[in-house]
């Protein structure tokens, strides 16, 4: 099961809060989380999630993208690299504890940014699908085919 969890966040270069609960009730929800904001992986990424979020809304998924990097730019980074379509907050130790995302360097010691993982969450808080991959190029696709697999089960 997904931890829930309230957090400090932004959309469209407004602050908000972020809780996986509210966002659940809509439908299964893509919780991704990266690095931090404003570095090259992470804002392709998250180009990426704003500009395949027409085929997320259309499959019924909310997006919600997480990190522990530099959360004092998520303000601007919802608006410039998230294109203002998707909510961004800030992962506190619990969140990423619950959700094992802690980034690690190589020889195993741990950082104090997130990992680049993404989930999709069954509207009961079931985690139906993780991957994780430094390398942003797959989350999108394979998040979206997990969404459009829960929905296409949901129906038959």
């Amino acid at each position: 099961m997904a931890p829930d969890f309230s957090a400090a966040g932004a959309m469209a270069g407004k602050p908000l809060s972020v809780n996986l609960k509210a966002a659940l009730k809509k439908g299964p929800v893509v919780l991704y989380f990266f690095p931090a904001a404003f570095t090259g992986g992470c804002n392709v990424e998250a180009a990426a999630f704003a500009a395949a979020l027409p085929d997320f809304t259309a499959a019924g998924a909310t997006v919600i993208g997480m990190t522990a990097g530099n959360v004092d730019k998520l303000v601007a980074f919802s608006s410039e690299h998230c294109a203002g379509k998707f909510a961004v907050a800030a992962a506190s130790p619990a969140v990423i504890k619950g959700y094992d995302v802690l980034l690690k360097k190589p020889d195993g010691t741990p950082t104090t940014i997130t990992s680049r993982t993404s989930y999709v969450i069954a509207p009961n808080g079931k985690v139906l699908f993780a991957h994780t991959d430094m390398n942003p190029a797959d989350h999108i696709k394979l998040t979206l085919e997990a969404v459009r697999k829960y929905k296409a089960g949901k129906r038959g």
